[in-house]
């Protein structure tokens, strides 16, 4: 059964938007009677059936509702540096998608490359990805923020740093308490400069290590969401 998203759903009939109008119709040649599978992002999970296989509107009549599906007991939100290239970038969203991410924050660090990001792209990439892992919960995807102003603006508990710089730290495993909140931040190409880690303690951060290797930014966004998933198991 193919799996479409409509983001507000109300009442018992609902329409695709052109986007997956023509998907339905012209592409999967869905038509009137098919069943399908709708999301909202939210937690619904819906199964329908096409009333009217109009490829720029289809029509859908909602046949069972479930809320909540696949709600967790905790919420990840990585705040991470955009790359120089945007192709790496995407490629950390939709993977941290898939493998379960609640908030994520574009940051603008000290050596950041990267200051303007294009976030109606970047959305819809995370919609496809929620789709691809048929997650009903679409992250929730901020304006690019600086690093200062995301440190010093959170009262979570659970909040660490990742970075390469000097010194033994603790790895993020061995740091995470399941079905807590985390906040975990991840720097740029650069990585985080002696003052912004300096900063980030003096505001209740954890250094934290993600294993002995030394990763790209967005290896490192998609290694820190595997292992807090992981410990939430």
């Amino acid at each position: 059964m193919q799996l479409f998203y409509i983001p507000k759903i109300s009442g018992n009939t609902v329409t695709l938007d052109q986007s997956e109008s023509k998907h339905a119709v012209r592409v999967l040649r869905l038509s009137k009677g098919d069943l399908i599978q709708i999301i909202d992002g939210k937690g619904g999970f819906y199964e329908g059936e096409i009333k009217d296989d109009n490829p720029k509107c289809c029509k859908i009549s909602v046949l069972n509702a479930t809320k909540e599906l696949g709600k967790k007991n905790y919420k990840l939100h990585i705040a991470i540096a955009p790359t120089k290239n945007i192709d790496r970038f995407e490629w950390f969203l939709e993977k941290a998608t898939e493998i379960g991410i609640d908030e994520i924050t574009p940051i603008l660090s000290e050596h950041s490359e990267r200051k303007v990001i294009k976030p109606d792209r970047l959305n819809k990439i995370l919609v496809s990805a929620i789709k691809q892992s048929v997650k009903t919960y679409l992250p929730v995807l901020n304006e690019i923020t600086s690093f200062t102003e995301l440190a010093s603006d959170t009262t979570i508990e659970n909040k660490f740093i990742a970075h390469c710089n000097d010194g033994e730290k603790p790895h993020l495993k061995n740091m995470i308490h399941k079905n807590h909140d985390a906040l975990i931040l991840i720097g740029p190409e650069g990585d985080f400069s002696p003052e912004e880690v300096n900063f980030a303690k003096s505001k209740g951060f954890h250094e934290i290590s993600l294993g002995k290797s030394r990763l790209r930014t967005e290896t490192a966004g998609v290694v820190a969401c595997h292992i807090v998933n992981l410990a939430n198991e």
